[in-house]
């Protein structure tokens, strides 16, 4: 009961005459290079996370919260 072969050529026909073969064309570029700057924004914010979680691991002392766990000073008198 799903979308058939004809459905979808109608749809694309409609769609041709709507916007013409160069707009589509150009909508195709445009939106080939969203998703590639999309993908490249996604790749450097993955890189500098990790960065970021490496520098925080580096300077951790007792005492601080370390991705979002606490961590707790024991006191060396009681015992």
């Amino acid at each position: 009961m799903g979308i058939g072969i004809w459905q979808l050529v109608i749809i694309l026909l409609i769609v041709l005459l709507l916007f013409g073969a160069k707009r589509l064309r150009n909508i195709g570029t445009d939106l080939g290079s969203a998703v590639k700057g999309f993908k490249s924004a996604v790749k450097e914010e993955e890189e500098s996370g990790k960065q970021d979680d490496s520098a925080k691991l580096e300077s951790s002392d007792e005492g601080e919260t370390i991705e979002g766990e606490a961590t707790k000073v024991k006191d060396k008198d009681k015992t």
